[in-house]
């Protein structure tokens, strides 16, 4: 496994500080939302060479590596699976502009959550939904198979704002549907939280870890995460034990005192990982 964190939880101009304090912590991920990586791209997600390559040499001066994008549709209005045929192709256009970047630079993971590009409008059928959406993502799957990266399918609580996909298991069963080597799932501590099921993942992880291609370490509303009382090394154990060889990432946003609580929160990372060894 890989420790990472995203940078959502800096602003674009702490971001060497934040990699000094990543990499003191251990961790060599990256992961990214690209209006903050290529900050200084007119577009992020076309960015230069130039500015592209001085953005990769910062973090590999830091030994980091990129190992997940999320905010995919960063900028994108009118997006939506579930609405009109104009709304659904502005989202497939603005998935495939995030995975051509993945393709670019070798980024394995997209994190797909939007919960508010997602949502069911009322009147239609569950099933009816599930059926669009499939189609849709199956789409999105064979680009993202020829780009060399995956989109994994981010359980969004209803907490969130979306009615599409709350939970773990709604997620998987959705997965399953699809049926597309590039559509995987995501296991995302926060949404377990949110849900009351943080208490199962230890057992879920057993069966489900091999099939995993990311795991966000969160709390709820992006909290500072990992918390102080959030006893992540269970979890971690039992990724390990389960075969999981891919990113563990702290997903949060950007705390009042910054870059202090990024230090915190690395650091419990690290000591959770290292306890998860014992």
């Amino acid at each position: 496994m890989q420790m990472s964190m995203s940078n959502i939880a800096w602003l674009p101009d702490e971001r060497l500080a934040a990699y000094d304090a990543m990499a003191s912590a251990g961790m060599t991920g990256l992961e990214i939302a690209p209006g903050l990586f290529f900050h200084a791209a007119e577009d992020p997600f076309a960015p230069s060479a130039l500015v592209a390559a001085a953005a990769l040499d910062e973090i590999a001066a830091a030994g980091l590596s990129l190992v997940s994008m999320q905010a995919l549709l960063f900028g994108v209005t009118g997006a939506a699976v579930f609405e009109d045929d104009t709304a659904r192709a502005r989202l497939q256009a603005g998935m495939g502009r995030a995975i051509d970047l993945a393709g670019r630079f070798g980024i394995p993971n997209l994190v797909f959550g939007s919960p508010g590009q997602r949502r069911i409008p009322d009147g239609m059928a569950a099933d009816e939904a599930r059926v669009i959406a499939a189609a849709l993502f199956r789409d999105l799957g064979d680009h993202a198979h020829a780009a060399g990266t995956r989109i994994a399918m981010e359980a969004n609580p209803a907490g969130y704002g979306t009615n599409f996909l709350n939970t773990l298991e709604q997620s998987i069963d959705f997965v399953g549907f699809v049926d597309h080597p590039a559509i995987v799932p995501i296991l995302d501590l926060g949404a377990m939280r949110m849900n009351d099921s943080f208490e199962t993942v230890p057992d879920r992880v057993a069966t489900l870890g091999p099939r995993l291609n990311h795991v966000h370490v969160s709390e709820p509303q992006l909290a500072p995460a990992p918390a102080p009382d959030t006893d992540l090394a269970p979890v971690l154990a039992a990724l390990k034990a389960s075969g999981y060889d891919r990113a563990v990432s702290i997903e949060m946003k950007r705390a009042p005192d910054g870059l202090a609580e990024v230090v915190a929160a690395a650091g419990r990372l690290s000591a959770a990982w290292q306890g998860s060894l014992s």
